[in-house]
């Protein structure tokens, strides 16, 4: 049996579900009518309480169980995203290199897209071959957030 918590983040309130045998997704809406959950089940415990420590600045990596869903070729993919370290970036050639094939960039970015795993399989790391910023589900916004969260040169305002 699949169980949901809502947590509330810097980004608006996250869903979290999955059940014993790891956690299945991890999502951000623009707009959400939840509120954060009191009581979580044990097995979303530990997701929980990582996701606020990585918001909090105290944790640069996560140790969960994840059980995300899709193809054998989408979950090739989320599995790349996890060897792309915090502060980095990749662009999405680099990961379709990485998969053995530079033809695969466009299959490789839709299973980018279809990460269940927001932050934990951290697909905000990915960004064109330009440097810029593109595609990301939940609002380029919140990609630009995260990659300024997780970039250990913080730059200091002068005024």
């Amino acid at each position: 049996m699949i169980e949901e918590v809502y947590i509330d983040t810097p980004l608006g309130i996250a869903t979290i579900t999955g059940n014993k045998d790891g956690i299945t997704s991890v999502s951000v809406t623009k707009e959400s009518t939840n509120t954060p959950s009191i009581d979580i089940p044990s097995h979303l415990q530990n997701a929980v309480s990582q996701l606020h420590e990585y918001f909090e600045g105290k944790r640069t990596d996560f140790n969960l169980v994840l059980n995300p869903v899709g193809t054998d070729f989408q979950k090739k993919v989320w599995n790349e995203l996890l060897h792309i370290p915090f502060g980095k970036t990749a662009t999405y050639l680099d990961m379709a290199k990485r998969l053995g094939d530079p033809k695969c960039i466009r299959a490789a970015a839709s299973a980018n897209g279809k990460n269940p795993l927001w932050i934990i399989i951290p697909c905000h790391r990915v960004i064109g071959s330009d440097g810029s910023l593109t595609g990301y589900a939940g609002g380029l916004w919140r990609k630009k957030w995260l990659l300024d969260h997780e970039n250990p040169v913080k730059q200091q305002s002068l005024f």
